[in-house]
């Protein structure tokens, strides 16, 4: 029986696909379910009661906070991904176009050193960079450019953004890269044989054939800031704290896990709408 499974070619399909399946059922499908359920759940005292409500979505709507943080969360990872891809882009395109092929790979090993580190730890080195006694601070100093140290780059939103864009770097840098390669250099040496400049063969040669992994590099920064949680926390004081503080804040010290789970639940349809809205306007621009 299974012999005569694996012999077919949809039946070796269906062996290979099924592991990953279940995995991912179990570890991605089942929690989401839960969380949903959650947020339709009441909070009776200390005990999670199982019955239906919207209080919880409604305690969003009518509760300023919530959507002050909701929305500074869509402002820095806005921030962050522009800034990301705005750095990653040049890097991207020097490996691809100026570096000779046989050290691409070199290049691309140097990129993947800050992986070498836990993340928690190299948001404590940010720490020391921007502390009130930091490296930079210590350095403007004894140059004579500031009378005494800067508060504004840390414990605000300023240093989350600083950090963030530092560790989604690698993330926005490998997509557009990978793109980039892909394109066909005789297009570009067409056009410049048909009276483009470098700037013109740029934007209407190079720069939409790499759509596709600048496109993913936006996803893949923006839709993992607006969750993160570890960077406000240590970077944000009380006024860089994003929405993940405030769902961390529910579940953990509140012991309101259903109005935590709205949050969650909301945060994720913003994400889902604003990146299918990404897509879409992608795919529009690509046809004109």
């Amino acid at each position: 029986m299974a012999g005569g499974l694996f012999s077919t070619e949809r039946g070796r399909t269906v062996a290979l696909v099924t592991p990953p399946f279940i995995y991912a059922l179990l570890l991605l499908a089942l929690p989401l379910g839960a969380i949903i359920l959650f947020s339709f759940w009441q909070k009776d005292g200390y005990d999670v009661v199982p019955t239906f409500t919207l209080e919880n979505y409604r305690a969003f709507l009518d509760g300023e906070v919530y959507q002050v943080l909701l929305g500074r969360s869509l402002k820095v990872s806005a921030i962050v991904t522009v800034i990301t891809v705005i750095l990653a882009y040049p890097i991207a395109y020097f490996i691809s176009f100026r570096v000779p092929n046989n050290r691409k790979s070199l290049w691309l090993f140097l990129i993947t050193i800050p992986f070498w580190t836990s993340y928690l730890v190299r948001v404590f080195l940010w720490k020391v960079i921007l502390g009130y006694n930091g490296v930079i601070n210590s350095g403007l100093l004894q140059i004579g450019l500031i009378d005494e140290p800067l508060t504004f780059i840390l414990y605000s939103v300023n240093s989350v953004i600083i950090t963030l864009a530092h560790a989604f770097a690698p993330f926005a840098i490998l997509p557009i890269f990978v793109a980039l390669e892909k394109i066909d250099r005789s297009l570009l040496e067409a056009a410049q044989d048909l009276g483009e400049n470098r700037v013109t063969t740029f934007l209407r040669v190079t720069l939409p054939l790499s759509m596709p992994g600048l496109m993913a590099a936006i996803l893949i920064v923006f839709i993992p800031t607006i969750g993160d949680y570890v960077t406000p926390e240590l970077m944000g004081g009380s006024g860089g704290k994003l929405i993940a503080n405030m769902i961390q804040t529910q579940f953990l010290q509140l012991n309101n896990a259903p109005l935590g789970a709205a949050l969650a639940i909301i945060a994720m349809l913003c994400v889902t709408l604003i990146s299918l809205l990404l897509i879409f306007l992608n795919r529009r621009w690509l046809r004109v």
